[in-house]
């Protein structure tokens, strides 16, 4: 097992690693839309969402993959409203289709309105 960490994409915000490499995978912490420069929520759900593929894309970089390799996702959703908003960014950067689950939650950390956790290949 190899610890990702990105200088690129925000700090872990408690006792997990914002990545891990295992066995040719790599799992991506739940990530969400704080810009790692700022340290600040986006506001709203589509500048969320971008930051959170922002976010997401660093990592992979990071890790040496793309999102050509990304083959789940877990999406949570404050608020299922926001669904047709979130899928619109989404689409744009999940190209391959990857299997994927997406629910809402009653409550996310940090008053995050959607989070993204990632399951790609090395």
């Amino acid at each position: 097992m190899k610890t990702i960490t990105c200088q690129n994409a925000p700090k872990a915000i408690g006792p997990y690693s914002q990545a891990i490499a295992a066995n040719g995978m790599l799992y991506i912490s739940g990530t969400a839309g704080v810009d790692p420069a700022t340290g600040k929520l986006q506001e709203g759900i589509e500048a969320q969402t971008e930051q959170v593929i922002k976010n997401i894309a660093a990592i992979l970089k990071e890790a040496g993959t793309d999102f050509s390799k990304v083959v789940k996702t877990t999406c949570f959703l404050y608020d299922m409203k926001d669904f047709a908003a979130f899928n619109g960014i989404y689409e744009k950067a999940f190209i391959s289709k990857p299997a994927r689950s997406c629910v809402a939650v009653k409550e996310l950390p940090a008053h995050f309105l959607c989070e993204i956790e990632v399951i790609a290949e090395m």
